[in-house]
């Protein structure tokens, strides 16, 4: 298992990922919150998830944050950065304690986090971070439903990465727990269409935008230069615009539109005998962000990101460095 070299004095990572992390609860051996006697202490947050896996796969890594000045967000940051992920930008407020969650396998998740640290954050929070320095810049559509300054905070932090060079990575992450479909739907819609790069799962797609096959998620979303549909067991498919050879005047029509024509490949997932599906997508986009990030081609980013969610889905935790036996 390779893994990221301590970033350089004064450089940026190549990855930067931004988004709340909290305290994770966790039953042992999988059982119910109902009847386990046996609870494990962790941290998760997709977007440190994001950047650990990352990291752990020898992409240089950067968590975006805040935390509460208690004792659960010393624990956040430090095992983020034991992780191998630089927490520079994590900032303490000293007003709003950190979240919290507790994962009951079979039943999804309990959230305590209204209120916390990361969900006060602002537009100013990330004022200071180099996000046009970075190669890729990664965010959820869980933060914009933390509050409205984050909402605020997403839209600046896409005005800004949009007009750089970076690549702006986009998951659609819809958490029916914190917003409902309707105010969600075009939210994220509407992000999705400013990203280079966007995951979404063919089940997120269905409920929030009535999409039935990866084609029709396309044609709703054909602004991204990079589209990937996460259809469960099944496999992922990647959308990737490409400038094939046309006509002058189809060229011209091309350019008008914004959009060229599409390379479309298809790679199934890896059979997984699950243990716990929370954390697979994150999983998911750190391998293929990281193949991305390494030049590696489609069939290759796909299967990089199905081997890291392979890993999750074995184990009870969000993160895990090898195969579990």
């Amino acid at each position: 298992m390779s893994s990221a070299a301590p970033t350089a004095a004064g450089a940026v990572p190549r990855l930067l990922t931004v988004g709340e992390t909290m305290v994770m609860i966790t039953p042992g051996n999988g059982e119910s919150l109902a009847t386990a006697e046996d609870l494990h202490l962790h941290i998760g947050g997709a977007e440190s998830n994001v950047a650990t896996h990352a990291a752990a796969l020898g992409i240089s890594s950067a968590w975006i944050s805040a935390v509460g000045d208690d004792v659960l967000g010393r624990r956040v940051r430090r095992e983020v950065e034991r992780r191998g992920v630089d927490v520079q930008w994590v900032t303490v407020d000293p007003h709003a304690p950190t979240g919290v969650y507790f994962k009951d396998p079979g039943n999804g998740v309990l959230y305590y986090r209204s209120g916390s640290a990361a969900s006060c954050m602002d537009a100013g929070s990330i004022e200071s971070v180099p996000l046009e320095k970075a190669e890729a810049v990664h965010v959820s559509g869980i933060t914009p439903a933390l509050s409205r300054s984050c909402a605020e905070l997403m839209d600046a932090l896409f005005d800004r990465v949009s007009s750089s060079d970076a690549i702006l990575s986009f998951d659609v992450n819809h958490r029916a727990p914190l917003w409902k479909s309707d105010p969600a739907a075009p939210a994220l819609l509407a992000l999705a269409q400013r990203a280079d790069l966007v995951f979404v799962g063919l089940d997120e797609a269905e409920s929030l935008w009535g999409c039935l096959t990866a084609a029709e998620v396309r044609m709703l979303l054909p602004e991204p230069h990079r589209l990937v549909i996460k259809d469960g067991a099944v496999g992922a498919t990647e959308f990737e615009r490409t400038e094939s050879e046309r006509t002058e005047s189809e060229h011209t029509e091309s350019e008008r539109s914004g959009h060229g024509e599409d390379r479309v490949t298809f790679v199934p997932a890896i059979p997984t005998q699950v243990v716990e599906p929370v954390g697979a997508g994150d999983a998911f986009a750190a391998g293929y962000l990281s193949a991305l990030l390494n030049d590696a081609d489609s069939t290759a980013r796909l299967r990089a990101g199905h081997e890291r969610a392979h890993l999750v889905l074995l184990s009870p935790s969000d993160f895990v460095l090898e195969t579990p036996r």
